[in-house]
C-alpha cells in the first residue's frame, strides 16, 4: 500500500495512530524558522484561532519521500535542469525538481488518472511544485495561466485529503479552493473531479448567479474539496450551510485577479474562519506589492517558485499584431478582419464593457456573422449555454468582457481579437493568452487608439520581448508624449487599409 493511503485502513486504528504522532512542528509539517521577508507578526492572519472552537487537533501535511532518483541529482544537474526549464526557486530547505512522474511517489490511483489523461512529462511548475506542496509548507507560484498549476496544487489536496480522518456529519470541507470566477471554478471542480473520483474524494463548487439549493445540500451531504467564488462561500458561511474548521489545505488561485476585483474584504473575511497552522499555496500569473503584500500576511515560511520571468511577458506562441485605428473605426475593421481569417475557427473578441458587449455581439449578428457573448450580466446558464456554443464550434465567435479573460481554457482558439484595449497589460496578457495554449500557435489582434497611448511604451516592451514586428506608428506614439484624443492622422495613414504590425 503507498504511504499515501491511510485512508484505505480503518478510520479508527488512523485515529489511535495520530494521537500518538505529533510531527516536528507541532501542528504537522512546517519548520518554525521564518523565511526572510515573510516573519508573522504574533499570529499568522490572527483571528482563525479565535473563532475556532476548543484546541486545534494535530493533523498530518507532510507526505513526501524523496525518490532515490532525485536524491542522487547532483547540485550541477539541479541547477541545469532549473535552468532549462526557467524555474526560479526560494526559501529554506527547497526540494530537488522532480522529472519524472514516477519520482513524486504518486500512489498508484493518482498514477492511473496522469496516464489516462496522457501526460508525458511533468511541466515547469508541476516539477518543483509538487514536492513543494507535498513538504506541507506554504508554497507561493508565479506561473502564467495554462501552464498547469491546477494539478500542481489538485493532486496534492488529494493525497492531503486521503491523509486526514474521513468527514463526520457536520463538518465542513479539508481543501478549499478560492478562485476569482465562475468558470475558473467550473474548470477547477472538472479536474477534482476528474483526479478525486479514483479514491472517492467529493468536490462542490460554489458560486453565484446559480440557484443555492443544490449546492447547500452538496454541503449538508458533506464534500471533502470546495472550490468556491468568494461572495457566495461567505454567503453559505453566513448562512450556517458550511464552516471552515475543518479546512487545513488552502488554495488562493489567481490572487492577483482577486486582488483586481476587489475581492480582497472578503478573502480577509474567509481566511479569518480558518485554523492558522493551514497549508497555504497561493497562486498568481503576476508578481504586484499588492499581492505581495498579501501573501506576508497569509503564508509562514513559504516556499517560492517562479516560471519564466517576473516581468511581463506574452506566449512566444503567440503572433501579435497591433493597429492603430481611431474609436469609430473599429467596427468595420472588426468585420474586414473577420472577412480575413473566418475559416471557421474560434474566434474571441475582447470588449471592454458589458453595453458594448451586446451592442457589438447584436451588429455581427445582424450582418451574418455566428456571434455570442459572456459577461458578468449574463446568468450561469446563459453562460454554459454560450461558452458550449462556442467550444463546440455551432457559434465560432465569441465577444467577451474580461470575466473570459483568466481561467477560461477553451482548446482550439485560433485568433483572439482586442476590440477594446484592456485596462492594464497585466490584462492584456491575459487576454491574448487565451490563444497559443498548450503548445499550439495562435494569433492576436489589437485594435489601439489615441486614447490607449500611455500604454505604448510597454507595450512595445512585451512586443519585442517576443519577438514581434513593432507597428511605426506604435513605436511613434511610445516615443513621444500621448497625442491629442482627437487626432486623425492615423485614419490618413490606415484608414481602408489592413498594415498590421
Amino acid at each position: 500500500m503507498s504511504r499515501y493511503d491511510s485512508r484505505a485502513a480503518d478510520p479508527g486504528s488512523y485515529r489511535d495512530r495520530r494521537r500518538s504522532q505529533i510531527s516536528d512542528a507541532g501542528f504537522g509539517g512546517s519548520s518554525q524558522s521564518y523565511s526572510r521577508g515573510f516573519e508573522p507578526s504574533g499570529k499568522r492572519d490572527a483571528g482563525a484561532a479565535g473563532d475556532l472552537d476548543g484546541l486545534l487537533t494535530p493533523f498530518e501535511k507532510n507526505f513526501y519521500v524523496e525518490a532515490p532518483s532525485v536524491a542522487a541529482m547532483t547540485e550541477e544537474e539541479v541547477e541545469a535542469y532549473r535552468r532549462k526549464r526557467e524555474i526560479t526557486v526560494e526559501g529554506r530547505d527547497v526540494p530537488k525538481p522532480v522529472r519524472e512522474f514516477q519520482d513524486v511517489g504518486f500512489p498508484e490511483y493518482v498514477m492511473q488518472e496522469i496516464e489516462k489523461a496522457g501526460f508525458v512529462e511533468p511541466t515547469p511548475i508541476q516539477a518543483q511544485g509538487w514536492p513543494m506542496a507535498l513538504k506541507g509548507r506554504d508554497l507561493i507560484g508565479i506561473a502564467e495561466t495554462g501552464s498547469g498549476k491546477t494539478l500542481a496544487y489538485l493532486l496534492p489536496a488529494i493525497i492531503h485529503v486521503n491523509a486526514q480522518p474521513v468527514l463526520a456529519p457536520g463538518d465542513g470541507p479539508i481543501v478549499l479552493v478560492l478562485a476569482p470566477t465562475r468558470e475558473l471554478a467550473v474548470q477547477i471542480q472538472q479536474e477534482a473531479t476528474k483526479f478525486g473520483a479514483s479514491s472517492k474524494i467529493k468536490n462542490t463548487c460554489i458560486y453565484g448567479g446559480v440557484p443555492k439549493g443544490p449546492q447547500v445540500r452538496d454541503l449538508q451531504k458533506g464534500v471533502e474539496i470546495v472550490i468556491a467564488t468568494p461572495g457566495r462561500l461567505i454567503d453559505m458561511l453566513e448562512s450556517h450551510h458550511t464552516n471552515l474548521r475543518r479546512v487545513t489545505y488552502l488554495v488562493l488561485d489567481e490572487a492577483d485577479r482577486m486582488l483586481d476585483m476587489g475581492f480582497e474584504p472578503q478573502m480577509r473575511k474567509i481566511i479569518s474562519q480558518i485554523r492558522p497552522d493551514r497549508q497555504t499555496l497561493y497562486w498568481s500569473a503576476t508578481w504586484p506589492k499588492e499581492v505581495e503584500q498579501l501573501a506576508r500576511q497569509f503564508l509562514y515560511n513559504p516556499y517560492k517558485v517562479i516560471i519564466g520571468s517576473i516581468d511581463l511577458k506574452a506566449n512566444h506562441a503567440i503572433h501579435q499584431r497591433v493597429e492603430i485605428v481611431s474609436e469609430n473605426q473599429k467596427y468595420n475593421k472588426l468585420v474586414k478582419l473577420l472577412e480575413d481569417i473566418m475559416d471557421g475557427s474560434r474566434i474571441l473578441i475582447f470588449m471592454d464593457t458589458k453595453k458594448g458587449c451586446d451592442q457589438i455581439t447584436r451588429q455581427l449578428r445582424t450582418d451574418g456573422w455566428p456571434a455570442l457573448s459572456i459577461h458578468g450580466d449574463k446568468s450561469q446558464a446563459e453562460r454554459d449555454w454560450v461558452l458550449s456554443e462556442f467550444k463546440s464550434g455551432k457559434s465560432p465567435i465569441m465577444t467577451a468582457t474580461d470575466v473570459a479573460a483568466r481561467g477560461l481554457d477553451v482548446k482550439d482558439v485560433k485568433y483572439v481579437i482586442n476590440y477594446d484595449f484592456p485596462g492594464s497589460l497585466e490584462d492584456y496578457v491575459h487576454r491574448i493568452g487565451r490563444t497559443g495554449r498548450a503548445g499550439a500557435k495562435g494569433t492576436a489582434y489589437t485594435f489601439f487608439t489615441a486614447a490607449n497611448a500611455r500604454f505604448a511604451k510597454d507595450l512595445i516592451k512585451i512586443l519585442e520581448e517576443a519577438g514581434q514586428k513593432v507597428n511605426p506608428e506604435l513605436a511613434k506614439m511610445g516615443r513621444g508624449p500621448p497625442p491629442p484624443a482627437g487626432h486623425g492622422g492615423f485614419r490618413d495613414r490606415y484608414g481602408s487599409s489592413r498594415q498590421w504590425s
